[in-house]
């Protein structure tokens, strides 16, 4: 098996594709692992869709608009949820971004994409229901040799290639004190696969307090003000699941124990929103 790791490192937004098609095998297992329900921390499943163009007429396909974003793809994942649920947007980070990881583990290329497809036309292809939103779509497919124009302007414009400091992200006890590689202990490398995680507009959103003497790790939301959002599901919610699917897939691939809790206890921090904590041991 991959490090986690490994691949997490190995994931970045591909934009750019090649012509080339998925082998019958590499899509069978991809296939199976979007088919597969999993229920996310907070206790409800998303629903998953894969998006071929085998599967469409070419006048639905034409139909399917990234307004020039993506370039030659031919299969896309769409997740779906159901807004009214509790931490909806959160859990559906957190269970897409474990299909993003699958993929990039079979060299396919990903992009998380929240507000630049036709939600109209690719929720009628992935047969969206009353009730149900389809906040994000993603390329899957093989990474072409040379990016577009338009992707390395739309990385430098987001600052695809820039992650945000430690000491802007983690802290110990108190968010005046930064958390050091040492002070986290085993946990380093958990903490530095959620900094590689990826977020709308590479905002990078999380906030994370460790504090020693309660053993927990309390993750915060550091929204952006202003921050346009082309549904009722908030990107930067959906985020906030994305970091905490890498913390907890990297703890369990080195042993660490812990679980997902919602503390009423846990600080209150002026604007900043308190979303979940890990809590260390069985």
């Amino acid at each position: 098996m991959t490090p986690v790791s490994n691949i997490i490192q190995k994931r970045y937004s591909c934009r750019s594709y090649a012509d080339k098609p998925i082998p019958g095998s590499v899509l069978r297992q991809f296939s199976d692992a979007v088919n597969t329900p999993r229920q996310g921390p907070f206790g409800h499943t998303p629903r998953f869709v894969l998006i071929s163009m085998a599967s469409l007429s070419r006048e639905d396909w034409k139909k399917l608009g990234t307004y020039g974003v993506i370039k030659n793809a031919r299969l896309f994942l769409a997740g779906i949820l159901q807004p009214t649920l509790p931490m909806a947007a959160q859990n559906y980070g957190y269970c897409k971004e474990q299909l993003i990881l699958k993929a990039t583990e079979l060299d396919l290329g990903t992009c998380w994409l929240g507000g630049t497809f036709s939600i109209g036309a690719f929720g009628r292809a992935a047969g969206l229901r009353p009730g149900e939103v389809l906040p994000s779509i993603s390329p899957i497919g093989y990474a072409a040799d040379k990016r577009s124009l338009i992707e390395r302007v739309m990385r430098r414009i987001a600052g695809s290639d820039f992650r945000k400091p430690w000491s802007e992200l983690f802290f110990n006890d108190t968010f005046s004190s930064p958390l050091s590689r040492n002070e986290a202990g085993p946990y380093a490398e958990a903490l530095e696969n959620v900094r590689l995680a990826p977020s709308a507009s590479n905002k990078q959103p999380w906030r994370i307090v460790y504090q020693e003497d309660r053993k927990t790790f309390s993750f915060y939301l550091s929204r952006t003000p202003g921050y346009w959002y082309p549904q009722e599901v908030s990107l930067q919610d959906i985020d906030m699941g994305i970091a905490m699917c890498h913390f907890e897939l990297t703890a369990q691939q080195l042993g660490l124990k812990g679980f997902w809790c919602r503390e009423d206890s846990a600080p209150q921090i002026k604007s900043l929103e308190y979303v979940v904590s890990w809590q260390v041991g069985d």
